[in-house]
């Protein structure tokens, strides 16, 4: 499964996400700083790893692999995601990640007796995060949490849906958006390697 769009030229964090003045004001230097041929508050140029929820933009192909204990997404730009299925527990002393401790539960959502809709929950996340390439902060405290629901339209069997709710100290309400992804009939999954060839170099 692949995103429908592929990068948005035009980021939407500055214009859509509800951030307290500190955290709208990092915003807008990145901006200025990208629109002045800097980096701005992008880390990713440094090979830092994008997490969640920015991970879930999906710029290159995922597959997702299902098991009856745990729902794998993979993909070459991202680091691996396993979203827990067998009806655990938060874990106590878990090592925060960029990509979090995600905890899931299958729906049959329309009573057919098949399971049509993933529930998930990601805590434990470490940072820098953004939202995207504009550099839309979320809080310094990490305190992060994304609900997902993921579901296929049945009148679009290609299509695989992400309504994606992010709560998070640096936003003053919840912040949902839709993730479109489109079915890839005969894939191919290019290498990316962050740190190979990584020519950037910082000064100061």
């Amino acid at each position: 499964i692949s995103q429908v769009l592929g990068g948005d030229a035009d980021p939407v964090g500055a214009r859509d996400a509800a951030l307290h003045a500190e955290y709208q004001a990092v915003v807008e230097a990145s901006l200025a700083d990208q629109k002045a041929g800097g980096q701005g508050n992008d880390p990713t140029y440094k090979c830092i790893p994008s997490g969640m929820p920015r991970m879930m933009t999906m710029v290159f192909p995922m597959e997702i692999f299902f098991t009856p204990k745990t729902t794998c997404i993979l993909s070459d730009y991202n680091m691996p995601r396993r979203v827990f299925t067998d009806g655990r527990d938060w874990p106590k002393d878990e090592e925060p990640t960029f990509a979090g401790y995600s905890i899931g539960q299958w729906l049959d959502t329309d009573g057919d007796g098949k399971f049509d809709t993933l529930v998930v929950e990601t805590r434990n996340l470490k940072g820098p995060r953004q939202f995207d390439n504009s550099g839309t902060p979320l809080h310094d405290d990490n305190a992060t949490v994304v609900k997902e629901r993921m579901f296929a339209d049945k009148s679009k069997p290609d299509s695989l849906f992400n309504e994606l709710t992010t709560v998070d100290n640096a936003l003053t309400r919840p912040w949902t958006v839709m993730k479109n992804y489109l079915r890839v009939k005969n894939p191919t999954f290019p290498e990316d390697n962050c740190s190979e060839n990584n020519n950037h170099v910082e000064i100061g």
